[in-house]
């Protein structure tokens, strides 16, 4: 299971959203799970809640991922950066031919776009 974290899902994680807390744990213990999180969105998680960004970079089960040349054409095509970087995160890959789910807690953010998303809203 590939789950890629916005931005909202990063800023829940650290404000102690139930749902969040599950993926991080998983992806610690369980194997086969792994969670991603967008250099880009981890910025707008921080701006929101400042610590986030340090707090979950410290997370072992998480994996941050940088803003590669890819990437950032990807995101010159999108309006937010953090919404772009996830997005093109989520996209299939050699490692992840199936691509990954996008965690939000604002899943109407995402309709319309090519992307599966997993809402953590409780």
């Amino acid at each position: 299971m590939h789950i890629v974290l916005d931005d909202t899902a990063m800023t829940a994680a650290g404000q102690g959203n139930v749902l969040a807390s599950r993926l991080i744990h998983r992806a610690h213990v369980e194997p086969g799970w792994f969670l991603y999180a967008p250099t880009c969105a981890l910025v707008e998680a921080d701006r929101a809640r400042p610590g986030t960004a340090e707090h979950l970079a410290a997370l072992p089960g998480i994996t941050v991922l940088d803003l590669d040349l890819a990437a950032a054409l990807a995101l010159a095509r999108q309006e937010t950066w953090a919404a772009a970087h996830s997005q093109f995160a989520a996209q299939p890959t050699s490692d992840r031919p199936d691509g990954s789910i996008i965690a939000t807690t604002a899943p109407k953010r995402w309709k319309g776009e090519p992307v599966r998303v997993l809402g953590l809203n409780t």
